[in-house]
């Protein structure tokens, strides 16, 4: 019997890689990797010479040893525990008694096209990597990359800690959520609260919330509350030094034209 593709997927686990992760670390195709881990493939001899150098360990041990037993066994003779690594990290993610180092399950990029299926799915997220803030209070937290221009001054690239809206109730006009929906997926925004569309008679934003960019060259638009599966209040914003982007001179002037035709728009519907 082989353990190959049930030591991959434990190696990758250790390291809290996802499989894309995994695939770029031994230069293979990430469908690849979900083939040798499920067992429908095993791995190319040149593969497994790789997986062997890159990770310390021998072919004959990658091939006809469970590796997560033999890590079992060792922790079982150190520190009395037996547990496997993942089942040490799932109690871990679930101790609410931390509140120094809250952990914070973080969705690159690339995982947000797959989030949308995930994002409910424990072997999903458990994919995913994880990290701590010490100013976190205990609670259901998640980060998020945002790529784009459409929230400027926030920088492409930032990551958006949020933590869990349990209802559209708990919703504040104006603030900024990551919003995550059938229709967009993953979308850092504002929310314009309809609260006053009774008085205008609108019945048909009742069941729509406003999305709202800070770049105001980005027409705000509106989503079907029942389309919104996720929205988490972004409590804090991750971007690298420096990254703060300039305005220039050509789009301060788009930025005000637009501003005014919006202005300008808005004083003819009121009247």
């Amino acid at each position: 019997m082989s353990y190959a593709g049930k030591n991959l997927k434990y190696i990758r686990k250790q390291r809290e890689w996802t499989q894309e992760e995994m695939a770029n670390q031994l230069q293979i195709k990430r469908s690849l990797v979900g083939a040798y881990e499920e067992e429908r493939a095993e791995p190319r001899l040149e593969v497994m010479e790789t997986i062997c150098a890159k990770f310390s360990i021998s072919l004959e041990e990658f091939l006809f040893q469970d590796l997560a037993l033999l890590n079992a066994q060792e922790g079982d003779s150190n520190n009395g525990s037996g547990n496997s690594y993942m089942e040490r990290r799932r109690a871990l993610k679930s101790d609410k008694t931390i509140s120094l180092a809250s952990m914070v399950t973080f969705v690159p990029v690339k995982a947000a096209a797959g989030y949308l299926a995930g994002y409910a799915d424990p072997e999903f997220l458990d994919e995913l990597n994880t990290f701590t803030l010490p100013m976190l209070a205990p609670g259901d937290y998640r980060a998020f990359e945002i790529i784009g221009d459409s929230m400027l001054p926030t920088p492409s690239g930032s990551v958006i800690v949020g933590e869990k809206v349990g209802s559209f109730k708990e919703v504040k006009n104006s603030n900024t959520y990551i919003v995550v929906s059938n229709a967009d997926g993953v979308v850092y925004k504002r929310i314009i609260t309809n609260d006053d569309r009774s008085k205008e008679g609108n019945e048909n934003n009742e069941n729509k919330l406003t999305l709202l960019s800070d770049n105001p060259l980005y027409e705000p638009y509106q989503v079907n509350a029942t389309d919104i599966v996720e929205i988490w209040k972004a409590v804090y914003i991750i971007h690298k030094a420096g990254a703060q982007p300039m305005w220039n001179v050509d789009q301060l002037a788009g930025v005000v034209n637009n501003l005014q035709d919006q202005i300008t728009s808005l004083k003819k519907k009121l009247n």
